[in-house]
Order: C-alpha cells, then structure tokens, then sequence
C-alpha cells in the first residue's frame, strides 16, 4: 500500500483512499459476477417491469426494454471500471484528474447523496420485511396507534431501527465482508427464483393471463402510436436505475485482479440477469392472477400470503437479499465518497457510519410517500444530475489522457490535478451545462402544477436526460478542455510506481512500497 509521504497531502490521503496494493486485489470475475447478481435480483429490480405493463407494453416489450437499458448503462461501467483495475483507486480519487484536487468533493457528494436516499428507502424496505415476518409467526399483523411526530406505529420504528443495526456488522467489517456475502447469497438467489418460477407455475396450472396480453400500443390499442413516448422515458429510467454505480465502480474494481476480471465478470452479471429477472417477474405475477385472482407485483406481499414454512423461507430469502443489495449499491460508494470530503478525519468506515446515520435520520418513509407515485421522476431525475459526470470522466481518462495518470499527483495538492486551487472550472462548467437542459422538464415531471407551462421541447430533452447530460458535458469538456490541459495529459510516465503486465495487453500501476 502507499504510504503517506511529503507528496501526499493530508487533506487528500488515508489508507482506505490509497492505491490497492496487489494483495489486496482479490476480487476473481466470479465475485464481480456474484456482486451483480446479488445486486440485481432484489426487489425494486422485480418490480420494475410491473410498471412498463401498467404503462401499456407487452411483457415482451418490458422484458426488452429493461435488458437494453442495463446493456446500455454496463458500456460506462466497464469504461469507468477501467481506471479502478489499472490504478487500484476509487471513484473520488479518479475524479480528481477532471475536478481538481478539491473539485472532485462536488461529483462525489452528488454521488454520495443519491446513494444516501437509495440506503435509507432500502433500509426502510427491510424493516418492512422484519415487520411481515413478525406478523406472520405471531398469527396476525403488528398494529399499533401512529407516533405523532414520526408518522409509524412503534412496531414499524423497531423493525426499522432492527433492520438499520443488523447492517452496521458490515460497515465495521468493511468491503471484504461485503464480497463474502454477495459471493455466498448470489447462487442461493438464483436457485430461489428458479423456485419461485416453479411455485407459480404449479399452483398456477400454467402461467397466466399477462403473457397473454397484447401491447397498447398497437393499432386499436388503448395507447396506438405511443410507444416512443412510453418507451424512452423507460429507458433512461432502466438507466438511472444503475447510474450511481456507473460512476462508482471503480471502487469495487480497484480489487480486481486483471482487467479481464471486472470486464467478464460485470458483462456475465448485469444486463442478461436483470432481463431475465424482470421476465420472472412477468411469469410469477402472471400467475398470481389464477392463484389470488389479482396480480401481485410487489413480492413481499406475495410472500406474506404464502402457506406453511414457504412463507418463512421466502420472506428471509427477502431479508437477506435487501441487506446484501443495500450494502454493495448504496453503502460501499458513499463511504469512500464521504471519506474523499476530509480525509484525514473520514476514513471508509466512518463514511459508512454517515450513510447509516443520515439513513437513519432521514426518515425514508415520508420520503416514499412523495416519491413513490414519481419513482420514474425521481429515476430519470438524479440520471440527469449523475450523466455529465460520467460523460466528464470518460472523455478525460479516454480521450484527453488515452487512460494514463500521474497516479501520486491524484494525492498532492499544487500538483499537475490542482488546477485553480484544486478546481477545474471547465469540469464545473460543462457539469453546469450539461444538467441545465433537464431542470424545466424535471420541474414539470416532478411539480407539474407549479409549473405548468414548461416548453414541449425541454419536456422533450428531459426525456431522454441521461444521455443528453453526457453528451452535452463530454462536447463541453471534450473541447474546452485542451486549451487548458496539464501537460500530465501529454506524458505517459506513472510517477512513484511500477509497470506491471495484466490482461488484454493492459497495464496495471503497482504502487512502490516506501
């Protein structure tokens, strides 16, 4: 591991933020695939056809749609990832090359935010859980009078707070235990879902009548000639699902032990599952049409209505998948992002104690109530914050630098990554301008009574938010950009550090031991 010398500056080092040092890279592309499977398979991901449905596609449509957006969204993770392998360093140190030594706290904490509200509604989702389950094994519901200030009845607040508690084990055990689990739960979900398919089609006779329905949008539909103005708002949204991660991946694949390890793992893992999962959730819930004569999309209620010992197994099945999901998408990322801010008082575990307590104090509940009913606006909103960031960062690794860094300049204030007092105004800028085009339609989608008279065209643009905001910021950088640049940008040496071969004919920078 690097160690901290007179090139480093406090204010931008600690240990959790310094280069992986080779035996630390232990992730196999197994445990990526294993982390996307972990990640995929949860509730909110089968959950997510239901509302393509109930927009008017056909299953196969939804199906579709969802495995393209994931198709679409993995091209950024493998080319942010990228940067993770090769210098063994996380999103916030990455970011410095573009933002600046102190910019970079601006992408970071838009990261971090997002990640934050995703914790506490997830957390809140597994309290949800532990509250079932309970009123399952004593035989009827926990009911109870609502805490005035709080808006729940005490047995909700105590599952929730459980809940929270049974996560911090692995914040305190750091990211490590966090591959375990997801490496140890993946297969178990896969024979889960195969089980639950089976379920269904058993106590169904069959699958039902959704595979059966034709899509609305076809002549003499209910919504003819409409499916572009459904369909890609849908896509950006299947998008938006994953955008968080797209810029925060390198802060799994700084472990990896070649490129060809994040590259196969993350292609086996995202896209294929996530289609495959959202057609499982088509077939189940097709079938509860015969089985409860209505369909059951959320699967915790499916679960709670279940006989026996299944109803058990499944809703645990559902604990530990929320717990393994929230960890890996909505923990890891903000911790290193919050640890970024000040490093030298915020190390990656104290960075997960600060998403866990704003998780906490955040109240995720009230935040669903006037959310829920604009899960799409909310989806495609923060895609348009989070896509210039990643255009911004693709274009400099890519582009400005053919993937070369001055990897112990990322730790050093006035270094080459200093820029004006540790900002970049060109990154600023072209951030600025590439979220700009998206706020009136955000406005219009998120407050449509406040503001009514938003144009067609930005309404338009807003729709397809997260690849406008990439694209404008990329031109923006991509061209502003050159006329400032660092002559880092021109040198192909890696300071304080060695060259050693991995896969694909790519390097890996092996920080020098001091």
């Amino acid at each position: 591991m690097k160690s901290h010398d007179a090139s480093s500056s406090g204010e931008l080092w600690n240990d959790d933020l310094a280069p992986t040092s080779d035996a630390q890279r232990t992730w196999r592309w197994y445990h990526f695939a294993a982390l996307w499977l972990g990640m995929v398979i949860c509730i909110p991901a089968y959950t997510l056809a239901a509302s393509l449905i109930d927009s008017g596609m056909s299953w196969r449509q939804a199906v579709g749609t969802v495995f393209l957006g994931n198709l679409i969204v993995l091209v950024p993770m493998l080319l942010i990832g990228h940067a993770g392998a090769k210098y063994g360093i996380p999103y916030a140190v990455l970011a410095r090359a573009s933002f600046g030594t102190h910019g970079a706290k601006l992408p970071a904490l838009l990261r971090a935010l997002v990640a934050c509200g995703w914790y506490g509604i997830q957390t809140w989702v597994g309290g949800t859980l532990i509250h079932t389950l309970v009123g399952v094994l004593l035989g009827h519901p926990l009911e109870g009078a609502s805490i005035a200030w709080l808006g729940i009845n005490l047995g909700q607040l105590v599952c929730f707070l459980l809940f929270w508690a049974v996560q911090l084990y692995f914040v305190v055990h750091g990211i490590e235990s966090i591959r375990k689990l997801e490496t140890y739960t993946a297969p178990i979900k896969i024979v889960i879902c195969f089980a639950l398919l089976a379920w269904a089609y058993q106590k169904a006779g069959g699958f039902g009548p959704i595979l059966e329905q034709p899509s609305q949008f076809v002549e003499g539909g209910r919504k003819a000639g409409q499916f572009s103005a459904v369909f890609w708002p849908s896509l950006t949204a299947m998008v938006g699902c994953w955008a968080t991660l797209a810029l925060n991946i390198p802060d799994f694949t700084r472990f990896a032990r070649s490129q060809r390890d994040q590259v196969i793992g993350q292609v086996v893992g995202l896209p294929l599952p996530m289609g495959l999962l959202a057609g499982l959730a088509v077939f189940v819930t097709s079938a509860t049409v015969v089985i409860y004569g209505k369909a059951l999309w959320d699967p915790v209620d499916l679960a709670s209505r279940m006989t026996g010992a299944t109803v058990l197994v499944a809703l645990l099945v559902l604990l530990v998948d929320t717990v393994s999901v929230n960890l890996a998408a909505n923990l890891v990322g903000p911790a290193y992002d919050f640890s970024a801010l000040a490093p030298r008082r915020v190390s990656y575990r104290t960075g997960g104690y600060i998403t866990a307590g704003i998780a906490l104090v955040m109240m995720p509940w009230k935040i669903l109530v006037s959310t829920q009913g604009y899960i799409f606006t909310w989806l495609i909103g923060y895609s348009a914050l989070l896509g210039p960031v990643a255009g911004i960062l693709i274009v400099d690794y890519y582009l400005l630098r053919g993937t070369r860094l001055e990897v112990d300049e990322l730790y050093r204030d006035g270094g080459r990554y200093s820029y004006r007092r540790g900002w970049n105004p060109v990154a600023v800028v072209a951030l600025i301008l590439g979220v700009l085009p998206n706020v009136p339609g955000f406005l219009n989608a998120a407050f449509p009574q406040s503001f009514p008279g938003v144009s067609e065209l930005f309404r338009q643009i807003y729709t397809y938010a997260w690849f406008v905001g990439l694209a404008i910021a990329a031109v923006v950088y991509g061209i502003a950009m050159p006329r400032t640049a660092p002559s880092s940008m021109r040198e192909d040496d890696l300071s304080q550090g060695e060259v050693a071969s991995g896969a694909f004919g790519e390097f890996m920078y092996v920080p020098t031991k001091k």
